[in-house]
């Protein structure tokens, strides 16, 4: 009797050890030199500098554990991650509009998460201008997650999984506002894109084809001034000639500002993954990069702004030697850095 009982004993303590360690390992350990910020040398100073939060692989993990858990939301069924795929660079390639609890329809296509420390502002009206700051507006949106964040802080304080995930990341185990935030920046501020085929170009390991060749040239020619190298963005709003879709009303950064003159200007987004980032605009209208190019050579025309009336009417091998170029920015590397991707869900640690 005593033996079964001892053998019982031992039996439930390695399965305690092995929760344990399976936490602490998972998802994906993470080094000190994984989390080493590398900026690219072509890329300009970033906005966002790392200075007060300084990147350490527990206070990544826990930014990784975070995103993509749906404790974050009203219902505990979305997660950062539900709208922001790998895959896709950080975008949501299955629907237009994103996504919420009990299914609600946001009003904006999910934007690429990628370079975001080049960023100055964040959102396509511009309504947050801090990386840290920027997760509340998911958080608290109706449309999306729908929830306060005292009920996230009260939920993330009955965890004892999260209570040790932050006295790792910051010396105890005091959960804030401001150090979610943190963690969250940690993890998303290592999103760097900058090894796709174009890069390797400028770097002389590889060489693009003819038809890449011309494609960068007329890139150079037409696109560059708002979709300006090495971000593939000069961070500005514009009125990019789509007429307004009337059931969204969507007036961007005027509703920000507002003033009349910017209503209808969006932020210019990164063309870098832009082969896998679709569907594309803010609204989401157009799932193929060919209708793009045909908006744009067929706007061109009409458009009030001198960068969309210099890319001209585009012609069909134009068009082809454009895409060519455009799929120069894919970087597999990024796509598939194991880094960004957690193995084990982060339901469990509630």
């Amino acid at each position: 009797m005593k033996s079964s009982r001892l053998v019982f004993i031992v039996a439930v303590l390695l399965a305690v050890l092995a929760v344990a360690l399976s936490f602490s390992t998972a998802p994906n350990a993470i080094s000190k030199k994984e989390v080493a910020l590398r900026l690219p040398k072509n890329f300009p100073k970033p906005f966002y500098d790392f200075k007060s939060n300084p990147i350490t692989p527990e206070g990544f993990t826990l930014g990784r554990a975070l995103f993509y858990d749906p404790i974050l939301s009203q219902d505990s069924t979305i997660s950062c991650a539900s709208c922001h795929q790998p895959f896709a660079a950080f975008a949501h390639i299955d629907h237009k509009l994103s996504h919420g609890i009990d299914n609600r329809i946001g009003t904006r296509n999910v934007p690429a998460l990628q370079n975001l420390i080049w960023k100055d502002d964040f959102m396509w009206d511009g309504g947050v201008n801090h990386l840290e700051v920027q997760p509340i507006n998911p958080i608290t949106s109706k449309d999306e997650m729908n929830e306060s964040l005292k009920n996230v802080l009260t939920k993330l304080h009955r965890s004892q999984h999260y209570k040790a995930y932050f006295k790792s990341a910051f010396k105890d185990s005091t959960i804030t506002t401001q150090r979610l935030f943190k963690a969250l920046a940690q993890f998303t501020g290592l999103m760097v894109s900058a090894n796709s085929k174009y890069d390797q170009y400028l770097r002389k390991e590889v060489q693009l084809t003819e038809m890449e060749q011309k494609g960068l040239l007329l890139f150079n020619q037409k696109c560059n001034s708002c979709h300006t190298a090495p971000l593939f963005t000069n961070n500005a709003f514009a009125n990019n000639g789509l007429p307004p879709d009337t059931a969204l009303n969507d007036l961007g950064r005027g509703k920000i500002t507002g003033k009349k003159e910017d209503d209808f200007l969006f932020k210019i987004p990164s063309l870098r993954n832009v082969e896998v980032t679709y569907p594309y605009m803010h609204d989401g209208r157009f799932s193929k990069l060919s209708q793009v190019l045909n908006h744009y050579s067929h706007t061109s025309g009409s458009a009030n702004n001198e960068p969309l009336k210099n890319i001209g009417t585009l012609s069909d091998d134009e068009k082809v030697e454009l895409t060519a170029f455009l799929k120069t920015l894919t970087d597999k590397t990024f796509l598939t850095d194991k880094r960004f991707v957690i193995i084990q869900s982060p339901s469990g640690m509630r």
